[in-house]
């Protein structure tokens, strides 16, 4: 019997140096993508996928991360008062059930695998989702209930996949698979951020997992790997070995690297767009932005 996913880990202890100064004193997770933080749009995506139990592991600095999720009574009673009840509604899906949540701290920064490890007595011993609020994407049926519909037939380890350009494939842990004509591929083996000419393929690993406590047990013994960091996919590579019960998930949606400016910035536009409030004014900036930088390449060949 597969048991239920009911616990997931949101690993939020790094410093986002990527996005100094403004990190300095806001975690990066806090950052707003149009009008909601990162990890608002992590945890819609863990609600829907059924999961009841939050589990973030933190640091030193990330105070304001803890209080997104509290009550904010004065600011609530402001707006109530002002019968602004649209912006009630809203503040009201940023609030988490008493018990819900819980907080471990990561005292040294020792990678994603160490991360997951800390929060090994909150898990217990059933299967738990990890979810990186950097990668966010944009799907019809979000991406870890998409996991969890086919973790029910298949059960074991999971990671969320997708092809990327050959010439990224150092910056991913890259799966060896079974080619199949679903979404659900077996992996033979995995390896983290190889060089493109010895990869066994562009299927990359994203950050959405599905994990047994195996895992868990396996990080109580790996090795510092790349980067000199305790890797999760060196923990989930022993159950390949071990039991072959390790599977890639091609999901259906869009993928944007938030951790990244580029890639921060790609959301913005996509997820900005897709607003039919903000839809038109946003469009016809954007228009007159490319044909005024248009203009001036023209005019600068021209010479």
């Amino acid at each position: 019997m597969i048991n239920t996913v009911t616990k997931a880990v949101f690993p939020v202890a790094g410093f986002g140096t990527r996005f100094l100064p403004a990190t300095k004193s806001v975690p990066k997770e806090i950052l707003p993508l149009v009008d909601r933080p990162l990890i608002q749009y992590a945890i819609d995506e863990a609600r829907a996928a059924g999961i009841r139990e939050f589990i973030f592991v933190t640091s030193r600095g990330k105070s304001a991360l803890e209080d997104y999720f509290d009550a904010a009574p004065e600011l609530e009673q402001a707006l109530r008062e002002g019968g602004k009840d649209a912006l009630l509604d809203l503040l009201a899906q940023t609030n988490m059930p008493s018990g819900a949540v819980a907080y471990v701290r990561q005292q040294e920064r020792r990678g994603l695998g160490h991360a997951v490890w800390c929060a090994r007595h909150l898990i217990g011993d059933e299967p738990f989702a990890v979810i990186l609020p950097d990668d966010v994407i944009d799907a019809e049926i979000p991406c870890l209930a998409q996991m969890v519909e086919a973790y029910a037939q298949v059960g074991g380890n999971m990671m969320a996949t997708m092809e990327v350009p050959t010439d990224s494939v150092s910056s991913y842990g890259i799966l060896d698979v079974d080619q199949s004509t679903g979404p659900t591929m077996a992996v033979r083996a995995m390896v983290e951020k190889p060089k493109p000419e010895v990869a066994p393929s562009n299927m990359a690993v994203i950050g959405r997992y599905i994990l047994t406590p195996q895992v868990l047990r396996n990080l109580d013994d790996v090795e510092a790997g790349a980067g000199g960091e305790i890797q999760l996919t060196d923990a989930i590579a022993v159950e390949i070995a071990a039991r072959g019960d390790v599977s890639g998930f091609r999901f259906e949606g869009r993928r944007f690297d938030c951790g990244t400016k580029p890639g921060f910035l790609q959301a913005t536009v996509a997820f900005g767009l897709a607003r039919p409030d903000l839809r038109d004014e946003f469009l016809a900036f954007l228009h007159s932005v490319t044909e005024r930088d248009s203009g001036a390449r023209a005019r600068v060949a021209a010479g």
